[in-house]
């Protein structure tokens, strides 16, 4: 269905926990029709995040979006462990008795609470909960025989860029006349593609066969699958889901994905590893499965000036001989004619008798 969505992001909309909300504006073919948070109420998106590039209005209220005709109210936030704000209770209801879908990518599943399946009951509306996952099998290596190429885009922490580098990858890689897709792993990347699973929510042992579905499905409609990575290798909480992804995608190549500057895990004290030393981990990791080259770096510059920009991409080249750019910033079609080449080939994967080492 073409959804006109209103996004819930009260009180959170300018911030980085509203990413959720700020890739479908950027990046769903499903228009945003209006944006819920009292604070900004009045504005337009672009008069809050320029960057977006929308008209479509800020208002304080289900009831306020209402005369804009949506066919959805999609939950705009991706906070740590996915909980439901229990201020947005009365707003979920509101749309549900409006008989608007709710789109849900949290890990608290709507469906199954009584007060929102009472209200979706009394109006028809449906709960998509995002991030419930289809039963997916044990990973098999059939992902080893696709003929297209498979391209994961890995970081250096989470919210780093990883959904947007695929993107933005994508569409380039068709701009240039090679069949390409975009895989969802993410709730976010669900949304704007319509289909996907979200990684992070299925069972560990269940996780990289998820990552191989996903790579099986869209394999015969494209010549290169852009998959959105997750997490970051080195990161003390979600490590595992990155991990998944690593070794379930069974990727050709990869893109490194950075944010200037950033030098810590966020929330945790752990260093960022440098440019060298995540190369080093994400090739030497695909080395004792499948092997994988790290092909270009794609550096997240917002908050710098031009010139910082460059230099920082500039820094990224010198230290590891790769391509790097800021994809949204400059455009992502230079970069992709710098990886193209590295992206030409199968890799198999390790078998008996050959050396990881």
């Amino acid at each position: 269905m073409a959804r006109r969505y209103v996004i819930l992001a009260s009180g959170a909309f300018a911030g980085r926990s509203a990413k959720t909300a700020h890739g479908v504006i950027a990046y769903a073919t499903d228009r945003t029709v209006a944006v819920i948070d009292p604070t900004f109420a009045g504005k337009r998106v672009r008069d809050v995040l320029p960057y977006l590039d929308s008209d479509a209005p800020i208002v304080a209220s289900v009831g306020a979006a209402l005369a804009l005709a949506p066919t959805s109210l999609l939950v705009g936030v991706a906070p740590p462990g996915g909980a439901l704000p229990a201020a947005w209770r009365r707003s979920i209801v509101d749309a549900l008795d409006a008989g608007l879908e709710v789109v849900n990518g949290l890990h608290d599943v709507l469906a199954g609470d009584p007060s929102f399946s009472a209200a979706a009951a009394r109006t028809g509306a449906r709960i998509w909960d995002v991030r419930v996952p289809p039963a997916v099998p044990l990973f098999s290596g059939s992902a080893y025989g696709v003929a297209a190429r498979v391209v994961l885009t890995v970081g250096s922490d989470c919210a780093v860029g990883k959904m947007t580098a695929a993107l933005e990858l994508t569409r380039a890689a068709n701009e240039r006349g090679t069949r390409a897709r975009f895989v969802a792993t993410g709730q976010t990347g669900i949304m704007i593609a319509g289909s996907g699973i979200a990684v992070d929510r299925v069972i560990a042992d269940f996780a990289p066969g998820a990552a191989e579905q996903l790579v099986l499905q869209n394999a015969p409609h494209a010549d290169v699958l852009f998959v959105e990575g997750q997490g970051s290798i080195n990161h003390p909480a979600y490590a595992p889901v990155t991990l998944s992804l690593l070794f379930g995608a069974a990727p050709d190549a990869l893109v490194l994905v950075h944010v200037a500057g950033r030098r810590t895990i966020e929330d945790f004290e752990t260093p960022l590893l440098s440019y060298r030393a995540l190369v080093r981990t994400y090739e030497g990791l695909c080395a004792a499965v499948k092997p994988a080259r790290v092909v270009g770096i794609a550096l997240n510059t917002m908050g710098l000036d031009d010139a910082s920009a460059h230099a920082a991409i500039a820094d990224a080249r010198e230290q590891t001989g790769l391509p790097a750019a800021d994809l949204v910033r400059f455009g992502a079609l230079a970069f992709y004619d710098e990886i193209a080449p590295g992206l030409a080939g199968k890799t198999a994967p390790l078998r008996r008798g050959d050396d990881a080492a």
